[in-house]
């Protein structure tokens, strides 16, 4: 992941944010991906729902850092292949990554959401209150399958809000939306978040 770029969306997201900034309005991007894309590409208001997969979460005081290590520790070198088929690695623990504060020494896990597990109910309450407030809102490379995230969106257009969609396929929110824009949202959102010539810059 470390390697990973950001694609033309996500540069486009950040730099409307940036440019609508200087105008006093804000962009906030709600997130289920655990990448840090749209980081790496400039956005600053970022609520990222589900974690990200590069930070650490302590399974026993619950601190959470930044790790960009790769791996995060020696012991974890070559290991974790995705394949169902793979022998477990058998590490012992000891040589797990551990906390650093101060006397904890608990194992660290990747601070993402698992299947099954509650989100953040923090990052859930800020989520709502952009929700309450926005007056746009985008709905970019989703199958909008995955609750409660699905539910942003339609939530917003049943108060009247407009919504568009950018995506390769329509969705099962589509019909809900006002607007949807198919094909890969690298190529379809960037003009649609270029500058209007109407648009006053200061």
């Amino acid at each position: 992941m470390l390697s990973k770029h950001p694609n033309p969306a996500h540069v486009a997201i950040a730099e409307c944010e940036k440019r609508l900034s200087k105008q006093g309005r804000s962009v906030v991007v709600i997130t289920q991906n655990i990448d840090e894309l749209h980081r790496k590409a400039g956005t600053k208001h970022l609520l990222e729902i589900h974690g990200s997969l590069f930070k650490t979460r302590c399974t026993n005081c619950g601190n959470v850092a930044a790790n960009y290590k790769s791996p995060i520790c020696p012991a974890l070198a070559g290991k974790g292949a995705p394949d169902p088929e793979a022998e477990d690695a058998v590490i012992p623990v000891e040589e797990l990554p551990q906390c650093e504060e101060d006397g904890c020494n608990g194992l660290l896990r990747p601070h993402v959401v698992w299947f099954g597990e509650t989100l953040d109910p923090d990052i859930l309450t800020e989520v709502e209150k952009e929700l309450d407030i926005c007056d746009l809102c985008l709905v970019v490379g989703t199958s909008s399958v995955v609750y409660p995230a699905a539910m942003f969106a339609p939530q917003v257009s049943a108060r009247g809000v407009p919504v568009a969609e950018f995506n390769m396929e329509a969705t099962p929110a589509t019909d809900r939306f006002r607007f949807h824009f198919s094909g890969p949202c690298g190529t379809t959102l960037p003009p649609a978040l270029a500058r209007h010539e109407t648009e006053i810059i200061s």
